[in-house]
């Protein structure tokens, strides 16, 4: 085997390395964003104001509010 053999041999495969990585990076990167995104609706909805459910037809309207 020549040296240019090698170095080619070598070349593709480090070029295959570097693909599988990169897919990895932009399959990561886009689980990131997915996951960022869940988090602020999660923080959204710990941030609404509370609503009071036992004004319902359910329940008698016995509480006051002052």
């Amino acid at each position: 085997m020549s040296v240019i053999t090698i170095l080619g041999i070598c070349v593709v495969f480090f070029s295959v390395l570097l693909i599988l990585v990169l897919r990895k990076s932009y399959k990561l990167k886009a689980e990131n964003e997915k996951l960022m995104k869940a988090t602020d609706n999660l923080l959204e909805d710990d941030n609404k104001e509370y609503t009071d459910f036992t004004e319902g037809h359910m329940y008698s309207n016995t509480a006051k509010k002052e």
